[in-house]
């Protein structure tokens, strides 16, 4: 209990001083102690929209995080952070609205402080290129991991084996997506197809260049021991992390407005959860959770596979946050029950596989 406790101490101080923060910018809105308890809620809620939308998102991490060296997961935790709370839940909206508005940087401060509304409306017509750019880089992510040849434990069998039987043909993963693009872009109207077509592509080479990135860090690293730990658990794995969490926070960055218009709220609400994300994904990482739990890591990959397929179909139709967080809350579940149950099973195999 204390260990963990441990891991959650900034979480706590975060979360204090981010509902504080909140009541008082609630209170200098509205001069009322009602005002300050709904931004107050508000920000709790979407603390708790944040973890529930991204769990899936710390255990993908801590399988990576895991390769990282101590110095380069501390500064995932500092520097990450500070680019996960104040680059995508806080610079990222904003660098849409001067895209989009054709508006300078502090142009649309103004705009986000004085006129929510129409801040908000900006956020949701770039809905198409984000949803477009983040469904093809997640399902490069996910089907990356089931297409790996190297992979020996599989959970759901008999399509997992089927998925590493077609990730021998070379490619594959990148020819699924691209099937899916011309499946979506089939139902677009005409107009959305030019915008949702680019942001795709950029999700698809987004994607290898950050693998192409750490495949020359590796061999860049060679027999050096300083660069081959900046390789093995560098910038490399860094820049991969960030993207990954980039993608992962589109979900919820656009669900958040659909509580408040207000960017400072929305900015303390997802900025106290991706503390907690942070903080469970090193925890993970220190406690061997990923090794203790056999199936944990496949239903997280699962759970992004069904994510991308849904910023895909939200191209064309909204679909509820609260749908795509309990899709991948079912996925994690049931494959930490099935974890369970496959440790009670093998007890001498599960020890060993701890150890």
């Amino acid at each position: 209990m204390k260990s963990t406790i441990r891991y959650m101490t900034w979480p706590f101080i975060v979360t204090g001083l981010g509902l504080a923060l909140a009541a008082f910018i609630g209170w200098q809105y509205s001069g009322t102690q009602a005002g300050a308890l709904s931004f107050f809620l508000i920000a709790a809620v979407l603390a708790v929209l944040e973890i529930s939308l991204s769990f899936d998102n710390a255990i993908v991490n801590a399988n990576k995080l895991k390769q990282m060296t101590p110095v380069w997961q501390r500064r995932f935790l500092t520097w990450g952070i500070i680019i996960a709370v104040f680059g995508m839940r806080v610079l990222f909206p904003l660098l849409i609205v001067v895209i989009a508005a054709r508006l300078g940087p502090i142009e649309a401060v103004r705009l986000a402080a004085t006129q929510p509304q129409e801040y908000a409306s900006i956020i949701h017509e770039a809905h198409l290129p984000i949803a477009g750019f983040g469904g093809a880089f997640l399902m490069l992510v996910a089907l990356n991991y089931f297409f790996d040849q190297s992979k020996d434990v599989h959970w759901i069998g008999w399509i997992e084996q089927a998925l590493l039987k077609i990730g021998e043909i070379r490619g594959m993963e990148v020819g699924f997506v691209l099937v899916c693009m011309m499946v979506i872009l089939h139902f677009l109207p005409d107009e959305k197809e030019h915008t949702f077509i680019v942001a795709a592509t950029w999700g698809v080479i987004t994607y290898l260049l950050v693998d192409a990135l750490g495949h020359v860090l590796d061999r860049w690293g060679g027999g050096d021991i300083s660069a081959g730990d900046m390789a093995r658990g560098g910038f490399g794995a860094f820049l991969y992390l960030e993207v990954l969490d980039a993608s992962f926070s589109f979900d919820g960055v656009i669900g958040a407005f659909a509580l408040t218009q207000n960017l400072f709220l929305i900015a303390i609400g997802l900025g106290i959860g991706a503390m907690y994300v942070r903080s469970m994904t090193v925890m993970l990482v220190e406690k061997g959770t990923l090794a203790q739990f056999r199936f944990l890591e496949h239903g997280a990959f699962w759970s992004i596979f069904v994510l991308s397929i849904i910023m895909f179909v939200q191209t064309l139709r909204p679909i509820p946050e609260y749908i795509t967080g309990l899709l991948g809350a079912c996925f994690i579940g049931v494959a930490f029950v099935n974890s369970l149950a496959w440790r009670r099973a093998h007890p001498e195999e599960a020890e060993t596989h701890t150890d």
